[in-house]
């Protein structure tokens, strides 16, 4: 479930709530294609532009061209909400968008000592911090 918090964040993504709530919704959009401006409000929030060179597989100079684009393909449509699902799973287990983006950015041994945020421009990686997280919401993990 979202928080007020994470869901004015969604809301800053350029994207809907449900995109992310709701399966059939999300799949809609992933085969409809989601706008390139999503991709520069993604940077702005998250704070980390080399997450999305990565995970568009692209070069620095390239990726503003992501931007312009009406409708991002269905692969990179799924690997963006993809990433911001984990992100924002994230942000509601620490409460705070600082406290996540710390946690995000720190070397954590439960990772093989990698920084959560550059597993992300894989599924299994952000699969293996969905785990992560799930943990320390248990009670597993500080």
């Amino acid at each position: 479930m979202q928080t007020a918090s994470t869901s004015e964040l969604i809301k800053q993504f350029n994207i809907s709530v449900a995109t992310l709530n709701n399966q059939a919704e999300y799949i809609r959009t992933v085969r409809d294609g989601i706008p390139g401006t999503t991709v520069r409000n993604a940077i702005q929030v998250i704070g980390n532009r080399e997450l999305f060179i990565r995970l568009f597989d692209t070069t620095s100079a390239n990726l503003s061209r992501y931007y312009h684009k009406k409708k991002l393909n269905r692969i990179d449509t799924e690997e963006l909400l993809d990433t911001l699902r984990v992100f924002l799973e994230a942000v509601t287990i620490w409460g705070d968008i600082d406290q996540a983006r710390d946690w995000l950015n720190t070397s954590v041994p439960a990772l093989a000592g990698e920084k959560p945020i550059n597993l992300f421009d894989t599924f299994e990686g952000r699969n293996w911090v969905r785990q992560i997280l799930r943990k320390i919401q248990s009670g597993e993990f500080s």
